[in-house]
C-alpha cells in the first residue's frame, strides 16, 4: 500500500502541494485532476522518487518509501510528459529485451523495426507506455498517458490498466481527459 501523509512540496518560494494525504491499495486507482500548474505532475514526480518533499512522509507498506530511492524505483513504473524515446533506435530497440509482448500490448508489433523518429506522436506515446509491460512494478504513475493516443488504442490501454489492477497493481494518473479506469477515485488538486 502507498500512503501519503501530510506532504508539502515547495517549488521556488511557492507551496505547490500542502498538507496532502491519501492512500492507494492493491488493485486501486486514483485520478489526479486540476488546472495546469496545480501540482499534478509534481506529485507524480515526488511519488516516483524524483522530487523532494519539504514535510510529511510517503510510505510503502508503512515504511518510508523515499529513504531508499533505488529500491523504491523498482516498485514504480513512471511515464512522464516526455516519452523518453530515442529517435535513432527502432521501436524494438527502444524497449530492449522482451520488446515483442510489450509492442503487442500497445499495438505496435507491425512497427517493431521502424526507427522511432518515424513514429507519430501517438505511436511514440504508446511506445513509452509499452515500458510498463516490461516491468513488474506494482505502482504505475502516469502523467497524461493518453495524450495524442487515438480512441481504439485508449481502449487497448484500458485493457492494460485493468490487467495491472486485477493482478493487484496500483495506478495514479494525472489527466485532463477521461481515462479507462472504472472505479478510480478522484483527487482534485489546486
Amino acid at each position: 500500500m502507498l500512503e501519503v501523509n501530510d506532504i508539502a512540496v515547495i517549488r521556488g518560494e511557492r507551496v505547490v502541494i500542502g498538507g496532502l494525504s491519501f492512500k492507494v491499495g492493491a488493485g486501486e486507482a486514483m485520478v489526479l485532476v486540476g488546472p495546469n500548474g496545480s501540482g499534478k505532475s509534481t506529485l507524480l514526480r515526488v511519488l516516483a522518487g524524483l522530487g523532494r518533499i519539504e514535510a510529511g512522509r510517503v510510505l510503502w507498506d508503512r515504511v518510508d518509501a523515499l529513504a531508499d530511492r533505488a529500491t523504491h524505483g523498482l516498485r514504480v513504473g513512471y511515464v512522464g510528459h516526455q516519452d523518453a524515446v530515442k529517435p535513432g533506435l527502432s521501436a524494438s530497440e527502444n524497449l530492449g529485451r522482451g520488446a515483442g509482448p510489450a509492442l503487442l500490448a500497445v499495438g505496435l508489433s507491425h512497427l517493431a523495426d521502424l526507427p522511432a523518429r518515424m513514429l507519430s506522436a501517438g505511436q511514440k506515446r504508446r511506445l513509452a507506455l509499452a515500458r510498463l509491460v516490461l516491468r513488474a512494478a506494482p505502482l504505475w504513475l502516469l502523467d497524461e498517458p493518453t495524450l495524442g493516443v487515438d480512441t481504439a488504442n485508449v481502449a487497448r490501454f484500458g485493457d492494460m490498466l485493468a490487467a495491472h489492477r486485477a493482478a493487484g497493481g496500483m495506478v495514479i494518473a494525472a489527466t485532463h481527459l477521461p481515462l479507462p479506469l472504472p472505479g478510480a477515485r478522484e483527487l482534485a488538486l489546486g
